[in-house]
């Protein structure tokens, strides 16, 4: 997982992928699937595209390409009316067959995460003024919205059926499945302690 940050699209989107990269993806990317908007597409061949070896004659070729093993596909909308009636799926790098294969062909979870993100952080609501004039100050509200939903939130889906006599579930954050917190945090803890990061 990842959030990358930028004043557009294309930029948000290599912020990303240099995240992706430096966290077990250092030669290609990991398969994707993106809607049809933005610069996705730029921004995989600016991180991780290569520029073929020159052999033979004439100007050597100067435009990165994309790796044999991508798997790349664009989910476009179709709307009518301003309405989503439909999307299909675009094969952008690899074997169609491939990539039908490996890929989810939806965009579902990326969508119930930034809803999930809108709610949290005014910032990112559509059609609003509360908007971030300098990218900084998104950054810092997208950080605060990470660490409290990592952290201080409990997400239904994690938690655990215990049927102890007092309670029937266990709730859990992201960061307790994840071994890093072994309660719920408060915003007052959140607000009190720092931190110490732990590479062990």
């Amino acid at each position: 997982m990842g959030r990358g940050i930028g004043k557009r699209e294309t930029d948000a989107s290599v912020a990303l992928l240099q995240q992706l990269k430096g966290r077990g993806h250092p030669d290609a990317p990991p398969p994707l699937v993106s809607d049809g908007w933005g610069g996705h597409r730029e921004a995989l061949m600016e991180v991780y595209g290569e520029v073929p070896d020159y052999r033979g004659r004439g100007r050597p070729p100067s435009l990165k390409q994309p790796g044999e093993e991508w798997q790349y596909v664009q989910m476009v909308k179709q709307r009518e009316q301003g309405r989503v009636v439909g999307a299909e799926p675009r094969v952008i790098c690899g074997q169609s067959a491939q990539v039908y294969a490996a890929l989810e062909l939806h965009t579902a979870y990326v969508e119930r995460t930034h809803l999930t993100s809108r709610h949290m952080n005014g910032r990112l609501v559509r059609n609003t003024l509360g908007f971030s004039k300098r990218v900084s100050m998104l950054r810092a509200a997208s950080v605060w919205e990470d660490v409290v939903y990592n952290l201080a939130r409990h997400v239904k889906t994690l938690r655990l059926e215990v049927n102890d006599g007092t309670r029937r579930w266990l709730q859990r954050s992201p960061a307790m499945v994840a071994g890093l917190a072994n309660h719920i945090w408060s915003i007052e803890e959140l607000l009190s302690y720092i931190p110490v990061p732990n590479n062990t």
